[in-house]
């Protein structure tokens, strides 16, 4: 998966979901070092554990490390991103890390309905 040498993080994600296709883009804007390898579940046979696990949560994994998910991935994924180290960084703290978990399995709650509310105002505009 790694084609670049520069890349020490492997980062997969739902191409079917809007808003990740959306977060995505984001972050690969801001991964300014190429860094990291963003891979789409639904376009590659590559997969550390079962497809259905991989779309069900975030999940990412350093070259060295092991295969994270929710908060801990996505704490990785900023620690890779200059711009968003600092809270890459604090998500290390396990208050803040727990903290960032609770919120991420919120959003997973609401997930669905903000999809389906971005799929229709992209129909529209």
């Amino acid at each position: 998966l790694m084609s670049n040498s520069n890349r020490t993080l492997i980062v997969w994600f739902d191409g079917g979901c809007p808003l990740c296709a959306r977060e995505i883009s984001i972050m690969r804007k801001l991964d300014w070092f190429n860094k990291v390898d963003f891979v789409d579940v639904l376009s590659t046979d590559e997969c550390p554990i079962q497809r259905d696990e991989l779309l069900a949560r975030f999940h990412s994994q350093s070259l060295d490390g092991p295969l994270l998910s929710g908060a801990a991935a996505f704490a990785l994924l900023w620690r890779s991103l200059p711009l968003l180290r600092p809270i890459g960084e604090l998500a290390r703290i396990p208050v803040v890390l727990r903290a960032l978990e609770s919120l991420y399995l919120r959003f997973l709650v609401i997930r669905p309905k903000l999809q389906s509310i971005i799929t229709i105002r992209e129909r529209q505009g």
